[in-house]
């Protein structure tokens, strides 16, 4: 724990010694992991293979759009609010998904996703199908802007960028922290349960349906949180960018499964691997994506619990310990 406080306060005050370009990777990688970890909380524990999680990145970035151009809202309140909002919209939406299983629940999240895609394409106050830009005036005058700005010296598009970051920095430390605590919580022995046997566990009494909706909407306020941070640094939003299944479902699937599935420090892991090695074949091209599905291909036949995974089980090292040991006393302490 004192370290996790040590390298949080570290990142806190990284925009003061790292370049632009590097905090720009940064702000990707946290968001990145932030989505990665709630997709593996849902399928890695809970269950839940969505393949729709795109549609609550794009309601959160909607939302946001909504907030700061219709609303008025300044865009640094307008991030937690658009999170919310989407948590409320994943309860309807999750009341209708839930009614499938399998291979079933998976397309129909994608198909929801679909459907969200087509109803905003429509909506002509924010750009219909070919999307809108944020007015500058909104993101010049954003709330704590000068502060910033004074303390490290920038100009103000620095200084939004380093606001945005710590709203990314916010976004995984709190995704972390929540994952962390549900997982050792009783929730988390449930869903251990709902992950060794569903039926199993509804056997003991384990409300697995209701713990697997609070995992889908605790995932579903994560996204929006990524998808209002995200199209806030860009500035831009458009229908296919907010929900590409690509960019949010097929990249956070393979970060997921080559940083280690059912762990917390798997997707961070993968992460930062993507990152890099996006940054590093950016300019080839559809290689880029073959070396990716490589990569992906490889990790799953040479080591099936990913990086992370893996590493741990050879090592028995855990920054995130969730399990939970059980000692039985003797008969001698039973006694007294």
């Amino acid at each position: 724990m004192i370290v996790a406080l040590i390298a949080l306060v570290a990142l806190i005050f990284a925009p003061a010694i790292v370049s632009r370009s590097m905090l720009q990777d940064m702000i990707l990688v946290f968001l990145l992991a932030s989505l990665a970890l709630c997709w593996n909380l849902m399928a890695g524990y809970a269950g839940l293979i969505s393949v729709g999680q795109q549609a609550f990145v794009g309601l959160g970035g909607y939302a946001l759009f909504a907030l700061i151009i219709i609303g008025g809202v300044d865009p640094l309140l307008a991030i937690p609010t658009a999170a919310l909002v989407v948590a409320l919209l994943s309860v309807p939406v999750g009341t209708l998904v839930f009614r499938m299983q399998g291979a079933y629940f998976a397309v129909v999240t994608w198909v929801v996703a679909e459907v969200f895609r087509l109803v905003l394409a429509q909506w002509r106050e924010l750009g219909g199908g070919t999307g809108t830009s944020l007015p500058r005036s909104a993101t010049g005058n954003m709330f704590g802007m000068d502060f910033v700005a004074e303390l490290f010296g920038v100009r103000s598009a620095a200084a939004r960028e380093i606001i945005i970051y710590w709203a990314a920095l916010f976004t995984i430390a709190l995704v972390v922290a929540g994952s962390y605590y549900l997982l050792r919580s009783r929730i988390g022995l449930a869903l251990r349960a709902i992950k060794d046997g569903e039926v199993a566990a509804q056997s003991i009494g384990v409300t697995t349906t209701r713990i697997k909706f609070a995992v889908y909407v605790f995932a579903a306020f994560g996204a929006g949180l990524v998808g209002a941070i995200y199209f806030l640094q860009a500035s831009r939003i458009s229908p296919d960018a907010a929900f590409s299944l690509l960019d949010w479902t097929a990249y956070i699937i393979f970060i997921v499964v080559i940083g280690g599935l059912a762990t917390i420090e798997g997707p961070i892991i993968g992460a930062i691997l993507f990152v890099l090695l996006r940054n590093a074949m950016s300019g080839f091209g559809p290689w880029y994506l073959l070396v990716l599905g490589a990569l992906g291909i490889a990790v799953m036949l040479l080591a099936p619990k990913g990086i992370w995974g893996n590493f741990s089980l050879r090592t028995g090292i855990h920054l995130f310990p969730t399990r939970r040991t059980l000692f039985i006393a003797d008969k001698e302490d039973r006694s007294k």
